[in-house]
């Protein structure tokens, strides 16, 4: 069985749409690869970097659901954006994304400014770990 725990200390700022820290004992690691906005036939959809955010990050969860694991067994994601002021600007929206797809359990968070990413079209990737209850494998 795990445990996953969020921790958001008083000392620092307000933890919003991410934790501050998680701990987690017990179960077993998935390690979630890079996701984009790909469709199933290997092509980038969306224009807008809301559109593309709800692709990759429903990417990611339907990877997270193939190994067994739910929204709330995220312990960790990175997210790599082609334009850091796009994603703060469109920060809002981008968590209504998140709730609407993973729920109000927020893993921690670190968005990175990236050149480019592997696929050319893409203005964001997700990647991720997660800890899901243990189990007879």
């Amino acid at each position: 069985m795990s445990s996953i725990h969020r921790i958001n200390p008083h000392e620092l700022p307000p933890a919003s749409g991410f934790s501050h820290a998680v701990t987690a004992t017990g179960g077993r690691l998935v390690f979630l690869a890079g996701q984009t906005a790909l469709d199933q036939h290997g092509a980038v959809v969306g224009e807008t970097l809301p559109e593309q955010f709800a692709t990759a990050l429903g990417n990611l969860l339907t990877a997270l659901r193939a190994a067994g694991g739910s929204p709330a067994d995220l312990a960790r994601v990175t997210v790599y954006a082609t334009d850091v002021a796009d994603y703060r600007a469109h920060a809002p929206e981008l968590g209504r994304v998140w709730r609407r797809l993973a729920g109000r359990d927020y893993p921690a968070m670190a968005v990175i400014g990236a050149a480019r990413l592997w696929d050319e079209q893409a203005l964001v990737e997700i990647d991720g770990i997660a800890v899901l209850p243990g189990q007879n494998t």
